[in-house]
């Protein structure tokens, strides 16, 4: 597939390339206004899945309680496989940055801000559960895109989540 045709494909979401297994996933990219999370390696994207976002989506996450979605370059810094949703990935929100601009504002920045499947038990569910933003400012997938991003994320790799 030549490198306009893939883009194409990319942007308007009909991508199906199965991930290529053993390819070094060195960076995730996030698009929330697009609802997509990047698998990239050496800048390339290799792997493209459909996500969704904390209740309230817009805007970057300012307090515990708000249901957004941070936004920002943060780290996956630990693995969760006995989590409440199909396995957890955590993101290292809140930064100092975040941590920062709670304390001026007297309020919690919140945490525990995972990518992870749907809430166990209920992965049948997720061909629906899809179609609306519903996590407490989580990033989901569907138990099978989670288990691909599970396998190809290292603990250490840095996800940019944008607007």
């Amino acid at each position: 597939m030549n490198t306009t045709v893939k883009t194409l494909a990319l942007l308007i979401g009909l991508l199906i390339v199965p991930y290529a297994a053993g390819a070094r996933i060195d960076a995730i990219l996030v698009d929330k206004s697009e609802g997509r999370l990047y698998l990239k390696s050496k800048g390339q994207v290799v792997k493209a899945y459909h996500v969704v976002f904390g209740a309230n989506p817009e805007g970057h996450k300012q307090q515990e309680g708000d249901e957004r979605t941070p936004e920002g370059l943060y780290v996956l810094d630990y693995k969760n496989a006995a989590s409440g949703y199909y396995k957890s990935i955590h993101i290292s929100y809140p930064n100092k940055r975040d941590r920062q601009l709670a304390k001026w504002r007297g309020v919690n920045p919140g945490g525990a801000v995972m990518i992870h499947g749907q809430k166990n038990g209920w992965g049948w569910l997720g061909f629906l559960t899809q179609f609306f933003n519903w996590t407490n400012g989580c990033i989901a997938l569907k138990d099978a895109d989670m288990e691909e991003v599970w396998q190809a994320v290292k603990v250490g790799t840095p996800i940019q989540i944008q607007p």
